[in-house]
């Protein structure tokens, strides 16, 4: 059977996952790859990691293709993803409507789990937020940073912290068993990413990871990808 390989940021992990079956019927074909912060993809890519299809922002997609690493005919938009907080499903939501908000309940938690503060879209706008708020000192010993949004999230779902609280992407979230999204960031703190696709050009199968563009930008999976955290 042939294998569609990928190479993606986080974001877009469970859309991928739920639409492997509708992949599979349509092409035969099966889907594998690695998820994770979108630098070290990018990264991975330009070292000559095997890679059909890369998943990441649209900057950094822009960047891949001036390199001439990604098929500039092939690119297309998945979607915008929002920067978000999560908490444990068990407690209570957190609401941040300010930034005073958002310091309060950062400076409340015992445990905040985030994605790499140097390679992943999210963990990078919360280190500047941190930093923005006043408070990167004062927290940063209850900093509990993972390789990926999904990782970050899966642990605080299993965190024994009094107060846990999560920010990552909102598809990450949503995608991740035991946590509930608990808003966005407040005016002055957001961040949305557009995520975007596009076949290599050292594709082995670039027929197949055109369709598989076509599957995950397609508008007949709008709902789909509204349900999984992607706008627009």
């Amino acid at each position: 059977m042939t294998t569609v390989n990928i190479l993606s940021g986080g974001a877009a992990q469970g859309l991928v996952r739920s639409l492997s079956d509708a992949f599979k019927a349509e092409t035969g074909c099966s889907i594998d790859g690695e998820f994770g912060a979108v630098g070290i993809m990018a990264d991975k890519l330009r070292a000559g990691t095997p890679a059909d299809l890369v998943i990441l922002t649209q900057a950094l997609l822009a960047k891949l293709t001036e390199e001439k690493l990604v098929t500039p005919a092939s690119i297309a938009d998945v979607g915008r993803v929002e920067t978000a907080l999560a908490v444990r499903s068990r407690d209570p939501r957190v609401t941040v409507k300010t930034e005073a908000d958002l310091r309060d309940a950062l400076r409340s938690a015992d445990a905040i789990y985030v994605p790499d503060t140097k390679a992943s879209t999210a963990g990078q706008h919360v280190a500047r937020v941190l930093d923005q708020l006043g408070i990167a000192y004062e927290v940063a010993s209850r900093l509990k940073i993972f390789p990926n949004g999904a990782t970050a999230m899966r642990e605080l779902a299993n965190s024994t912290a009094t107060r846990p609280i999560g920010c990552t992407q909102a598809t990450e979230i949503i995608a991740t068993d035991g946590i509930a999204l608990s808003g966005a960031l407040p005016p002055g703190c957001e961040l949305v990413t557009m995520y975007t696709a596009g076949v290599t050009a050292r594709a082995a199968h670039p027929k197949e990871a055109a369709a598989l563009v076509a599957l995950l930008t397609g508008a007949n999976r709008k709902d789909l990808r509204q349900r999984m955290g992607f706008a627009g």
